[in-house]
C-alpha cells in the first residue's frame, strides 16, 4: 500500500475540514438571534411606552458587535444581508416577542404593560434594557 506525500495529506486535511465545519444558517445562531431578540423587544417597548425612550447610540454599537461577531465566525457579509432580508425569520422573531410580552402583561389592551416589562428589563441590566431609559 503506497502511503500518501505529507503536503498531500495536509491539503486534504485542510480541504474536508472545512467541509466537516459549515457554519449553521445565521438565522440558526443562538448569540445572533438573541441579539436581534433583544433589539426587537427594546423597539416594542420604546414604541408602546411613551415613559420609555431608547439608547439610539447602544442599540447601533450592539447591532454592530453582532454583525462584528457574525464576521468573525465565519459569516459574510452576503449572509447578513440575506438575514436582515428574510421576511420569514422577522416574522417569526415578532411573533415570538409579541408572545412573550403579552405572557407578561403587555398587550395594547394594556398599554402600562409595554413600561412594566422595559422597567424590569432595565432594572434587570438584560440586553434589551441595556437598550432602553426611564425617563
Amino acid at each position: 500500500m503506497r502511503r500518501m506525500p505529507p503536503l498531500a495529506a495536509a491539503l486534504c486535511a485542510i480541504a474536508f475540514s472545512g467541509q466537516a465545519q459549515a457554519l449553521p444558517p445565521l438565522h440558526e445562531n443562538d448569540r445572533v438571534v438573541g441579539g436581534f431578540y433583544a433589539i426587537g423587544l427594546a423597539d416594542e417597548v420604546r414604541k408602546n411606552c411613551d415613559d420609555i425612550s431608547p439608547r439610539i447610540f447602544a442599540a447601533i454599537g450592539y447591532l454592530r458587535s453582532l454583525e462584528n461577531y457574525a464576521l468573525s465566525q465565519g459569516y459574510s457579509r452576503d449572509d447578513l444581508k440575506a438575514l436582515k432580508d428574510n421576511k420569514a425569520e422577522k416574522e417569526a422573531l415578532k411573533t415570538r416577542i409579541r408572545s412573550e410580552l403579552e405572557s407578561r402583561g403587555a398587550t395594547p389592551a394594556q398599554p402600562g404593560g409595554y413600561c412594566d416589562v422595559g422597567r424590569e428589563e432595565i432594572a434587570r441590566g438584560s440586553a434589551a434594557g441595556k437598550l432602553l431609559k426611564a425617563r
